[in-house]
């Protein structure tokens, strides 16, 4: 007897109610879907169903049965599914949902190598606006979050991301380069909706330590590092209030003013300096990015194919690569690694006035 085949059909049997629906959607003859739950009643020595002319039910042993053959099916064509994945060229359409950003600044350069690798896959992309959490409408979803995920889905680290003050070196020569965060409020900002920033922006001193974390509550930043100190600002009227990242972007590049942005935003611009980083010994806060989908069960191969090619892209650990490909991860009272217009020194670090322990 064939013993995972006499299991396909009795659950086959229960789902459909009678051995005769059951034949025919197996494609079998009435008389072998019987002998097969036949056979697998006697070599199991009890009975899985009670029959007659009019109804099928489940005894009580079957019942237990088939919660457990179902569970043993499902591995099994998982296992099948993985084994002829291994040799199988990645093919078919992928819907991924990116938050715009990341999809203009990110995935856009990176998807003709994607291509290029696995020309059989197309992908749809959607960007309808911030993603902080999984749709499973999509087979992927790229989302950025502040805390530790939660909920029913899987999820891979791509990357960590720091929120960095930057300006156009044409407004810095103009208004000159802030040392200090102080400094700032003498500056034209570039700013997300002022009611986003009742409780001030906080800037720490000196790079992201392992102890450090988060705390959600805090306006645009703040850390519970030790020794790391700490400067908390209430911005008056930003010359531009706006949540849309591009638009900000946009306007730093055009010498608007110091705009707060993901570092992943800022990669090519501070690479040909058309932006510089303001205060680079000061961090505002991180982002972490993810790719997440609903299950790892019955993954198709261009599913697998698009999740390793993100974290080879991004690197899949926490840290910035971007500020990192750029030379501007933030430093311990450091300038950024942009030189200085010719004739223009960088003005020395100067310690804060205020602190946070």
């Amino acid at each position: 007897m064939d013993l995972f085949k006499a299991m396909r059909v009795v659950v086959r049997v229960a789902d459909l109610g009678s051995l005769a629906a059951a034949a025919r959607a197996l494609d079998m003859a009435p008389a072998v879907v019987t002998r097969l739950v036949a056979d697998l009643e006697q070599h199991l020595g009890t009975r899985l169903m009670h029959r007659s002319t009019r109804r099928l039910t489940l005894t009580e042993a079957g019942d237990q049965y088939l919660a457990r053959a179902r569970q043993i099916l499902a591995d099994l064509d998982e296992a099948e599914s993985l084994a002829s994945e291994s040799t199988a060229e990645p093919r078919g359409h992928l819907k991924l949902l990116v938050p715009p950003a990341l999809a203009v600044h990110q995935l856009a350069k990176h998807l003709p190598r994607f291509h290029k690798q696995y020309p059989q896959v197309t992908v749809e992309l959607h960007s309808p606006g911030p993603v902080e959490t999984l749709d499973e409408a999509y087979d992927l979803t790229l989302l950025s979050s502040r805390l530790p995920l939660s909920g029913e889905f899987v999820a891979r680290r791509l990357a960590r991301t720091e929120v960095v003050l930057c300006a156009s070196p044409e407004y810095l020569d103009r208004r000159g380069r802030p040392t200090h965060p102080d400094e700032l409020m003498q500056h034209d900002t570039l700013l997300p909706p002022i009611s986003s920033l009742q409780r001030g922006i906080t800037f720490v001193a000196g790079p992201l330590g392992r102890d450090t974390q988060p705390d959600a509550a805090q306006g645009l930043g703040q850390s519970s590092e030790p020794a790391g100190r700490s400067v908390t600002l209430v911005p008056g009227r930003p010359v531009l209030s706006t949540s849309h990242i591009d638009t900000s972007y946009a306007a730093a590049l055009h010498g608007l003013g110091v705009a707060g942005l993901p570092s992943y935003v800022l990669e090519d611009a501070l690479l040909e300096h058309a932006l510089e980083r303001v205060l680079p010994a000061w961090r505002l806060f991180s982002l972490d990015l993810w790719v997440a989908l609903p299950t790892r069960k019955h993954l198709p191969a261009r599913t697998r194919a698009m999740i390793d090619f993100l974290v080879q892209v991004f690197g899949g650990e926490d840290r910035d690569p971007w500020l990192a490909a750029a030379g501007c991860e933030t430093q311990a009272w450091q300038p950024c690694a942009v030189a200085p217009p010719p004739g223009q020194a960088i003005p020395p670090a100067r310690a804060p006035v205020t602190s946070a322990a």
